[in-house]
């Protein structure tokens, strides 16, 4: 029957979707993932959304942010996992470092001094502190006097917070500011992405 046999291709792009990504270990681009299997963008989607429901439950997490995908670890499993690797001991962000990323996660793209409006503080140091760990990233510019940088959060913060995207965030009342950092902290035992390097002292704030 038709129906089947759709179901039964859509289990074996999946299976071939899971390989390719374990193998990479790393993020890909959604149209090169889609050129590997040979399917359109459509199709792909389909595919990563039955993958991303087949790990439920499981050590192994799919995360998606902007165009890019990849396969990581469960933040529950990171004890574990950093047992064995035995990388360099992360440090633990700051509540201003949680804090921040909560403001750029839910108004992203945006401004140092947007972000600074709404923490009432100065921001230079917590901002460096973020990019220096790959939690945030400059998206471009502001096309006004100046042209001041955008930022935006990338996969080690989804990472960092144990989600597979954006969307998947607890939504949180307007504004921003009312953010508490407890509501973005990760889960239980951690603190950073395992292998991630540990960066200057966050702001103090």
């Amino acid at each position: 029957m038709p129906e089947l046999q759709a179901l039964s291709g859509l289990d074996d792009l999946r299976k071939q979707a899971e390989a390719v990504l374990f193998s990479l270990g790393a993020a890909i681009e959604v149209r090169r993932l889609a050129d590997a299997l040979e399917v359109d963008l459509s199709t792909l989607a389909a595919v990563l959304d039955a993958l991303g429901t087949s790990l439920e439950g499981r050590g192994l997490m799919l995360q998606r942010h902007d165009d890019l995908v990849q396969l990581v670890t469960r933040p529950e499993t990171a004890t574990a996992v950093r047992r064995l690797l035995n990388p360099e001991v992360p440090g633990r962000l700051s509540p201003a470092a949680y804090e921040t990323m909560a403001i750029i996660a839910y108004r992203q793209p945006l401004t140092k001094a947007a972000i600074e409006e709404v923490r009432g503080v100065d921001c230079e140091r917590v901002l460096d502190g973020l990019l220096a760990r790959g939690l945030i990233e400059e998206r471009g510019r502001l096309e006004a006097p100046g042209t001041p940088r955008l930022f935006g959060t990338t996969m080690r913060f989804l990472q960092l917070l144990g989600v597979g995207r954006l969307e998947d965030l607890p939504g949180v009342p307007e504004p921003v500011a009312a953010t508490s950092p407890g509501e973005m902290t990760p889960p239980e035992g951690a603190d950073e992405p395992v292998g991630a390097e540990r960066a200057g002292e966050d702001d103090p704030d």
